[in-house]
Order: C-alpha cells, then structure tokens, then sequence
C-alpha cells in the first residue's frame, strides 16, 4: 500500500518534471532542405543512406486553437499540482488513514482544493477552445472530469488509497494530454 506522501511527492515531482522538460526549447530546428542553411555539412551519406534530396523537413500541425488551449492546460496542470502539493505532503504516511482534524491538513486541504476548482475551470475552458481538435481535447478534458473526482475525495475526506488513485489517474491524463499537445505541434 502506498502512502498518500509518496503519492503527493509523485504527482507533484512528475507534475513538476513534466513542466520543466516542456518548458525547455529544442536544442535545434534545422529544415535540411533549405538551401540557405549554412550549418548542414556537405558530407555525402554512408552506405544504404537515402540520398540527401530524399530527407524531408518535420512540419507541425500547431494551430493557434492548439497553441492557446496547451498553454492554458500546462498553467492549470502546474497550478493545480503547486497547491495540491502540500495537502499531499500533510495526508502522507499513515497509508489509507488520513487525520482531516489536523489543522495542517485542514488548511492545505483548503488550499488544494481552491487550486484544483480553479484548475479545473480553467482546463474545461482549454477543452473547448473552438477549432480544437478532439485527440487534443479530450485528454485535457479527461484530466479535468479526474481532477474534479480528486476534488470531491478531498471535500468527503476519502483515505489516501483514494486520493492515490485519483492523483495517479491524474498523472496518467497530464501524460496523455501533453503527449496530444506534442502530436499537434505544442508543448502542455
């Protein structure tokens, strides 16, 4: 049985990671069939290589209704693991036991729980951005109907063996949203 502490420091390192290694710009983006490109080298390919006319340029597909709605998922993502974070590190470590009379857990859950509110409202409007595609809109969306279930455990005081599943689920529909946000062409 996990902790709720282990599973808060989860949520929110992976919540934290995932910000970080999309923030982070590519080191290059070279289009190896322009011309004016002085950085490609003449080198001609080795044995089996396609020939250099052959190479094709990776082109994106972002719009600005997926630039606009991925942005605003990865502020509501970020904003609800940094305020869910500390109810996490104060309901961890009794396994599904968690004390709702303590006054840590009182206040971080109140904390959290305006972070996640807050959050959702923000990643449903993300969702329907018009000209949104859906295999971008509905993981976003599938993160916010989780996040709202992750909010309710909390207002019913549910035991860490169901708030680690909900941040969990959570976890799983930040991944598939970011990786949805990268097939159209921007980062989450």
């Amino acid at each position: 049985m996990r902790s709720s502490r282990v599973c808060g420091w989860t949520l929110a390192a992976s919540l934290t990671a995932c910000g970080i290694g999309l923030s982070v710009p590519p080191a290059a983006w070279a289009d190896p069939t322009d011309p004016t490109d002085t950085t490609q080298t003449n080198a001609s390919p080795g044995p089996g290589a396609p020939p250099p006319s052959s190479f094709t340029a990776i082109t994106t597909d972002e719009t600005p209704a997926v630039s606009d709605a991925c942005k605003q998922f990865s502020l509501a993502m970020n904003y609800a693991a940094t305020n869910y974070e500390d109810f996490a590190y104060a309901t961890a470590g009794s396994g599904n036991y968690v004390n709702y009379g303590d006054p840590n857990v009182q206040d971080s859950g109140v904390v959290g729980r305006t972070g996640l509110r807050e959050a959702i409202a923000a990643a449903l409007n993300a969702s329907g951005t018009p000209g949104l595609p859906p295999e971008v809109s509905a993981p976003i969306a599938s993160w916010s109907l989780n996040a709202t279930k992750l909010l309710a455990i909390m207002a019913v005081h549910g035991g860490g063996d169901a708030l680690n599943s909900a941040a969990n689920d959570l976890n799983t529909d930040s991944h598939n949203a970011q990786l949805a946000c990268a097939a159209a062409g921007s980062r989450a």
